[in-house]
């Protein structure tokens, strides 16, 4: 192979290289697992709960997707699961509708979320969790993770491994303030995670950062306050229920 040959193929290769490792833009696909029958074992043991137990699945699948550049972001429902039609007599479950769009330039959250029969606009600032960063090492969906563990609702433990070779700093639902975005997080007071399957390095378009606009107007802090005098007579479930609405 002629010198200039080489040399032109060693500079594609590193083009190729710096693309596939670092990107400020694009949309990840998350995959959402609940473990359900893990829920129903929560809730106060009887003859129904166990017949709903023996004729669901033990994990209900979704998918969600994440829009993102260094500017904004936007975190949707994305594709239907294909199995989850044994869910459908139940709802759609624990916050399935959630759209959170993210103003990173300006660190401000605006969210819209089903609280049971109600249409909320979360508008808020970003969440500032203080995560512990480790030394584990993942790799998730062909990109180098780090472990962080951080705490919501002061007491429920969030695991999360992001990567820094994608230069925003996002996740899931509501979940950032990490050296890069979240590509896999757990929290298992929810029997819950969101892993990345896929990541597409094609930059979004305006529409795909559009969020309702429709629904009371309210701040975290006032929907948690607001959902605690409601949910009193939920019994033991009551805090889980809160835990899904902080998300």
């Amino acid at each position: 192979m002629k010198p200039t040959l080489i040399i032109l193929y060693i500079v594609l290769l590193l083009n190729v290289t710096v693309k596939a490792q670092y990107t400020g833009q694009g949309k990840i696909e998350y995959e959402r697992k609940i473990n359900v029958q893990r829920q129903f074992d929560d809730m106060e043991d009887n003859e129904w709960i166990q017949r709903i137990k023996s004729q669901i699945p033990k994990f209900k699948v979704s998918y969600f997707d994440l829009y993102f550049n260094t500017s904004k972001m936007l975190y949707k429902p994305g594709k239907e699961a294909p199995d989850n039609k044994a869910f459908t007599m139940f709802g759609n479950g624990p916050a399935s509708d959630n759209i959170v769009y993210t103003d990173v330039k300006n660190k401000r959250v605006q969210a819209s979320k089903q609280v049971y029969e109600q249409k909320f606009i979360i508008q808020d600032s970003m969440r500032k969790l203080k995560w512990k960063i480790t030394d584990e090492i993942r790799t998730i969906a062909n990109f180098k993770c780090r472990k962080a563990v951080s705490k919501i609702c002061d007491s429920v433990y969030v695991v999360a491994f992001y990567t820094d070779d994608i230069l925003v700093s996002g996740g899931p639902e509501m979940f950032s303030n990490l050296p890069g975005m979240i590509m896999e997080l757990a929290i298992p007071r929810l029997y819950t995670t969101w892993v990345a399957t896929n990541v597409e390095l094609t930059p979004p378009k305006e529409t795909d950062f559009t969020i309702p606009e429709k629904g009371k107007k309210i701040t975290q802090k006032e929907l948690t306050e607001k959902l605690q005098a409601s949910l009193k007579e939920w019994g033991k479930s009551t805090q889980r229920n809160i835990w899904w609405c902080m998300l």
